[in-house]
């Protein structure tokens, strides 16, 4: 009986991310990061190296309440998660290695959009008495449509996007999906034939997914009540570490399976435009693996959705290009960097094609087979990796979704106190919600809150080109 109701709730939840991850959004997302960037003259190609450099050097005069940097790993906290480990995987297996191009393509496109995000968000931002910052997609579609547009109040779409945004982080990115992937990839390591069981709610659930979940939702709890300066101080100790480990156990996978490379490259190119498909099938062969890889991707790295110019609004700098640059390197460190290489790691050693496998155990998979070392060994160095990337993005998340919950109820502390628990509830019930429902959720969520985000970057996109021209033009009479 359960089991029926559990796919009858699928389905259901199936049909509505149909509707709305559907082409018009893939359409809505790159087209505006492909006018972003042509408006911008390639910014993200250009001003990569001075936006690696901003990254590390906090400004000295400037006023928020976390530095640059802090700012940043606060963001980066929240996208590098699952969605670079579980979510590569499970969109190459659901849309073919061509779902990797895909993604990589939408985030060389969407660091335009994160910049802009970024800009955007300090340039509207305001700081009260007390130094506390409110800034964030909200309030640019408020302050900055207004100016452009005086005559409507847009007050309403920004309460749009803060609802959706506070959704997102409560059934979505924030917790489900996080702590589902924390407790799959406990599970898979230290009880990976259910041998130690316990009956909860009619079903069958192995003894380390429910010590996992307590344990993950009291560390979350005891982080989340510090609020912004602990959430940051705890991403920038451990962002920085984990990145590295991940991207160094990726690159000696890569360089050890060297010469299966080339190959590997072809097959992605050639799945991401449907030369892999059966005759006929090669046009829906591009829009799966474009759907797969696209809504992934935003996913992983969240430009367009509005998240990250949440954080960005709290950095301690008076010059809103120059966080918009910082907020780009975003993008650039989670997914054409990260996710690819998840993604080559998976297609270079075939794990996409195995079958009974899923989720974390895909990548899992790719890395046991693909790395010199004892395969225990292999597991639980992604177990720490998927582990803590979660963790982060679950702090994060709830630092993005209060401060949309902060918005709709301007500033009501009881009810963001209230809400902070009915999280921690999420982060502990997170493990009992099916693979299939959770990642679905997450991407209809995704998709509602990417819409009235679009529709001001759209709208303020002269607002952002003017300011970098006057930036950039600034910087050339320094030198």
């Amino acid at each position: 009986m359960l089991a029926q109701i559990y796919n009858q709730i699928d389905t259901a939840i199936k049909w509505v991310d149909d509707r709305i991850w559907g082409l018009p959004l893939i359409i809505l997302i790159l087209t505006t990061g492909i006018y972003l960037t042509v408006r911008l003259g390639g910014l993200q190609i250009r001003h990569l190296p001075k936006a690696l450099r901003f990254m590390v050097k906090n400004e000295e005069e400037g006023h928020g309440e976390v530095t640059s940097f802090g700012a940043l790993c606060t963001a980066l906290s929240a996208t590098i998660g699952t969605g670079n480990i579980t979510g590569v995987a499970t969109a190459i297996a659901a849309g073919g290695p061509g779902a990797l191009f895909w993604m990589v393509v939408a985030a060389f496109f969407g660091m335009a959009t994160k910049y802009s995000e970024g800009l955007l968000a300090v340039k509207y931002r305001s700081i009260d008495e007390d130094g506390h910052v409110l800034g964030g997609p909200f309030y640019y579609i408020e302050r900055g449509m207004k100016q452009r547009l005086p005559q409507i109040s847009w007050r309403w779409l920004a309460k749009i996007f803060a609802f959706f945004g506070m959704c997102v982080g409560l059934f979505g990115i924030g917790t489900f999906t996080q702590v589902n992937s924390i407790n799959s990839a406990i599970t898979g390591f230290f009880d990976p034939n259910m041998a130690h069981t316990v009956s909860l709610f009619g079903m069958e659930y192995s003894l380390a997914t429910v010590i996992g979940s307590l344990v993950v939702a009291i560390f979350v709890g005891l982080v989340v009540i510090g609020g912004l300066k602990r959430i940051s101080s705890v991403a920038q100790k451990v962002i920085p570490i984990m990145v590295v480990v991940y991207v160094g156990f990726s690159l000696v996978l890569i360089v050890v399976n060297i010469t299966a490379l080339p190959d590997a490259l072809v097959t992605i190119v050639e799945s991401a435009f449907g030369l892999r498909a059966a005759a006929g099938g090669a046009l829906g062969a591009i829009i799966i693996a474009m759907q797969k890889g696209i809504a992934r991707g935003i996913f992983s790295n969240e430009a367009g959705l509005g998240s990250a110019p949440i954080a960005a609004a709290a950095a301690q700098t008076k010059e809103p290009v120059r966080q918009g640059l910082v907020s780009m390197t975003g993008t650039f460190i989670d997914t054409i960097i990260i996710c690819t290489m998840t993604g080559l790691s998976i297609v270079l050693t075939g794990a996409w094609q195995v079958e009974g496998i899923e989720g974390v155990q895909v990548t899992t998979y790719a890395f046991q087979h693909g790395l010199p070392f004892p395969a225990k060994f292999t597991a639980f160095v992604l177990m720490l990796c998927l582990v803590f990337f979660a963790f982060t993005t679950i702090l994060g998340w709830d630092y993005y979704s209060e401060r949309c919950l902060e918005y709709l109820t301007n500033g009501h502390k009881k009810k963001i106190i209230v809400y902070r628990w009915l999280y921690i509830i999420a982060v502990f019930i997170g493990p009992y919600m099916t693979v299939s429902a959770v990642w679905t959720i997450a991407d209809i969520f995704n998709g509602l809150m990417a819409i009235p985000n679009m529709i001001a970057l759209f709208a303020l996109s002269g607002v952002v080109a003017k300011e970098a021209k006057d930036f950039f033009k600034a910087e050339k009479h320094k030198l």
